[in-house]
């Protein structure tokens, strides 16, 4: 399994799996092909269907500037391997093709195709959190010190320290954010007000109403392109920043409690992309929300005094409950349902941990058993509902 570094990627929105991938896609082939003098780029399936709404096209063209790229659009083909796939084409200027290669953007800003798993660098050799919890149990660790231990104290807390600014920053850029979101929607901000609305509330409708103002403006600075960490997508990179944020904030917790709180998020993500996907165009929202909340569920239960037990049950719930969530994004961009869904899912979050705190810890379903099904039950899922725009919401929203 690979480092939790993988699951938190500092770049710009607003969609990893249709930006960041292309993009670092674009880059490698760009430098890969110094000789060539015009790019063609056949974007497939998802990447294709929803690339327009993401700015797909936007992040591999100006990659490959100043040299001349042709887009093809073609979302009625799906390769095998991944919805999200696309062919790169280096050509001379007589039109002759000196290199090609298809790739797939396979969710988080990452790479990959049919031989990569073969040749990753994994530096963890438990990949199910039953393992994981059987040494944490011989070892007495709880998760933060299992990934120290793994990936070096000072490497990852480095790491997470300047994740947990990027956090930070996100959330207060779009705090003070206002007007309308990009994409022609016609979307106004909220976070904002939200923001201010909720300090003329007590007790616990102040402390939902704070959360939901700080997913809503993390969530919006994504659809505007801002600076964001995925968490584990673009898509999805509200949900933990904005649970984060009001414990910061509102409990007093600490910067140093924080970064261990990411490193046990980071261990829970991790696991479920590598024996799932958090990938929209593969598993539909489960895998992008559904994901989130289990991080963030997983991250407050351990700010909370949870037992390893706690800390996975919560984690377990926050994913179960969102087995099923459909991807079918208005216009192809990451704005309805996506943002609200963010805010939804950092409230519901910290429902899994007050319902995991209030057990020992024992439960009948374990997280592991929720991950394989929810990649079971994201095959099943229809291509229509899985960040194509062509089912649900995508179609149904102007109907009277």
């Amino acid at each position: 399994m690979k480092s939790i570094q993988d699951i938190f990627k500092i770049g710009f929105g607003p969609s990893s799996s249709h930006t960041m991938g292309p993009q670092k896609a674009a880059k490698t082939f760009s430098e890969k092909n110094p000789q060539a003098d015009s790019f063609r780029v056949t974007l497939y399936g998802s990447l294709a269907a929803t690339g327009k709404g993401h700015l797909t096209d936007v992040a591999i063209i100006n990659t490959l500037a100043p040299l001349l790229t042709e887009i093809v659009w073609s979302p009625e083909i799906v390769l095998p391997f991944h919805p999200n796939a696309m062919k790169f084409e280096a050509l001379k200027a007589d039109g002759k093709i000196i290199d090609e290669w298809t790739i797939y953007s396979v969710g988080g800003g990452d790479l990959a195709d049919e031989n990569t798993r073969s040749v990753e660098k994994s530096i963890y050799d438990k990949t199910t959190m039953k393992e994981i919890l059987a040494f944490c149990h011989d070892s007495g660790m709880t998760y933060w010190e299992y990934v120290e231990h793994v990936e070096g104290k000072s490497v990852i807390n480095d790491f997470l320290a300047e994740v947990w600014d990027t956090m930070k920053n996100a959330i207060e850029r779009g705090l003070e954010g206002e007007g309308l979101l990009p994409g022609g929607l016609g979307l106004q901000r909220k976070a904002s007000t939200y923001y201010v609305k909720a300090k003329g509330y007590q007790g616990s409708m102040k402390s939902r109403a704070l959360i939901y103002s700080y997913a809503l403006a993390c969530s919006e600075e994504n659809a505007s392109g801002g600076k964001i960490v995925t968490a584990p997508t673009c898509g999805s990179c509200g949900v933990l920043p904005a649970v984060l944020y009001h414990l910061n904030r509102s409990h007093d917790v600490s910067d140093t409690r924080i970064i261990r709180a990411l490193a046990t998020a980071g261990l829970f993500g991790t696991v479920v992309k590598w024996n799932a996907s958090v990938s929209g165009a593969e598993v539909g929202c489960q895998g992008e929300i559904g994901v989130a909340c289990a991080m963030a569920s997983a991250a407050a239960a351990q700010l909370f005094g949870g037992s390893p037990q706690q800390i996975e049950y919560a984690a377990e719930m926050g994913l179960e409950h969102h087995l099923g969530l459909t991807c079918d994004p208005i216009c192809g961009l990451v704005q309805v349902p996506c943002i609200e869904r963010n805010a939804f899912a950092a409230v519901r979050s910290l429902d899994s941990c007050s319902f995991a705190m209030l057990s020992d810890g024992t439960h009948l379903i374990s997280f592991d058993k929720v991950v394989r099904t929810m990649k079971q039950t994201g095959h099943d899922l229809p291509s229509l509902y899985k960040e194509t725009s062509t089912g649900g919401l995508a179609i149904n929203h102007d109907e009277d």
